[in-house]
């Protein structure tokens, strides 16, 4: 099956391209430009064309700052509202059979990111896996992740959960087109990193993606970053403020203004946001009561959510990257009691006291990449496995050189031996130092798994469910281990805390 890059789908026929390899198919429209009179509202279906359509080069990323949407050293990928399309990567060597699909979504803060990030390519996960590998691109910040519904008039309406809706119409055009491509339609994986993560939690909170797959692995969910319809609306009406308008204006100046007017007033909003409330993420997925209709984590906990495998985890050293680059999180001493105001101070003494040394620089990093990505995690692998398969992880390994660089095994690192870069650029630079041999021991590690789980709803027979009795968590290092309930200390005392990750707008 599928030897020619030539592809009949249910929009019209595609021209790909052949590597040594991998055929390729890039930028493929999964949904209608989401411009004009459908800035903001959900996106629509696909326009037929007749001929040929190549596909062999990227067309646009979503709209964002300049340095979101690099693709290598000195390259930047174009910006547009007309960005939501898909890439395929297939194996070359034709198949009897159809092939597992494995579809990824990018992170990026819901701000920034882009599909065509050459470490995202899928061609090694899909020649040593004989799967189907689809990225996507999906509207972000001001676009995809702002609800101005508060401002909509009969003339102009306006759609919550634009980047989710996104996301279920991809889902969607891999339901429709994907056994063209030599996939599986009926056997599904979806997987993503951070806030790709997340989005993989809300997909299964959707109702709308019943149905569109059938497992799911998440890679350092910010597991609770959904915001009540309240909290949306005062962010909306502060990011309007931010453009110059008022209520009444509300609606044209969001139909009229240039887009990069619009997402530097949401980027500039978002930032005085998050100086302000520490912890807090304000462009996220709303829970809206209806297309959304609750906190993922709430569906999780009571069985609402799809009830599909779940492999999930986090990287040890989460916070150091967001400290030495980005200082974003609560990964300083006094943006983490910020952060945690709001609880019991008898409850903040033990949190600090699970990390031995805090308040000094390294113990903070931790506490606050914890607080951040690994607390949520374990609420929702606790919650998921009380209702279907789930699987827990934890990234320990980093070569010599991120140690020296001060970061270890830091949000994103596990991309990549998922995506097998070790022979990339970025995969030699990082072990120029040393561990080139554990980098490839850890990438079969994981990709041995993920490939597994994607074919089976199983990883490997070595890897026993996570349950709330013994908490069997991989450690995924040189070498890997098994850990009953690591840093049980801590756990617990994250368990005792009862504030959201995102005070009050």
């Amino acid at each position: 099956m599928v030897a020619s890059t030539e592809i009949t789908t249910a929009d019209g026929v595609v021209r790909g391209q052949r590597g040594r390899r991998v055929l390729r198919w890039r930028s493929l429209p999964y949904a209608a430009p989401p411009v004009g009179d459908m800035r903001f509202r959900a996106p629509g279906p696909v326009r037929p064309w007749s001929g040929i359509r190549e596909a062999t080069t990227f067309r646009f990323a979503s709209m964002q700052h300049r340095d979101g949407a690099r693709i290598g050293p000195r390259q930047f990928q174009p910006t547009s509202e007309d960005c939501l399309t898909l890439n395929v990567t297939a194996p070359a060597q034709p198949s009897s059979t159809p092939r597992p699909v494995m579809v990824f979504i990018h992170g990026g803060g819901y701000l920034m990111g882009t599909s065509a990030l050459r470490l995202y390519s899928g061609a090694r996960l899909a020649v040593r896996g004989d799967v189907v590998v689809v990225t996507l691109n999906y509207r972000l910040g001001a676009f995809g992740y702002v609800d101005f519904s508060d401002f909509a008039t009969p003339d102009r309406p306006f759609d919550s959960n634009l980047g989710l809706r996104d996301q279920v119409a991809a889902l969607r055009w891999v339901r429709r087109n994907i056994a063209a491509f030599g996939g599986d339609p009926d056997n599904v994986t979806v997987f993503g990193e951070s806030a790709g993560a997340h989005a993989v939690l809300s997909l299964l909170a959707t109702p709308d993606a019943a149905g569109l797959f059938h497992r799911a692995i998440a890679q350092s969910p910010p597991a609770d970053w959904a915001v009540t319809a309240d909290e949306a609306g005062a962010f909306a009406r502060r990011c309007v403020d931010a453009l110059g308008a008022n209520t009444d204006e509300a609606a044209h100046a969001l139909s009229d203004a240039s887009a990069n007017e619009i997402r530097k007033a949401v980027e500039r909003t978002v930032g005085t946001v998050m100086r302000e409330r520490p912890g807090s993420f304000p462009a996220c997925p709303v829970i809206d009561g209806d297309y959304l209709p609750q906190d993922p984590l709430a569906a999780l906990a009571d069985g609402s959510a799809h009830r599909v495998p779940l492999i999930i985890g986090t990287c040890r050293d989460e916070g150091a990257l967001f400290a030495k680059f980005a200082d974003q999180l609560p990964t300083r001493p006094d943006r983490l009691r910020a952060a945690l105001a709001e609880t019991d101070e008898d409850i903040r003494s033990r949190v600090f006291a699970a990390y031995p040394g805090f308040p000094e620089p390294k113990a903070a990093i931790r506490a606050g990449g914890d607080y951040t990505f690994w607390r949520p995690s374990l609420t929702a692998m606790q919650a998921h496995s009380r209702h279907a398969p789930t699987y827990a992880y934890r990234y320990d390994f980093a070569p010599r050189a991120l140690h020296l660089a001060g970061v270890g095994a830091t949000h994103a690192t596990d991309l990549i031996p998922v995506f097998g870069a070790a022979d990339s650029p970025f995969g030699r630079a990082v072990t120029a130092a040393g561990g080139r041999r554990g980098l490839l021991a850890v990438t079969r590690q994981f990709q041995d798994n993920w490939l597994e789980f994607a074919r089976t709803g199983t990883p490997l027979p070595s890897w026993p469910a996570y349950t709330e009795a013994r908490r069997t968590t991989l450690v995924i290092d040189h070498p890997t281990r098994l850990v009953n309930d690591p840093d049980k200390a801590a756990r617990l005392a994250w368990r005792d805390i009862r504030v959201p990750a995102r005070p009050a707008i």
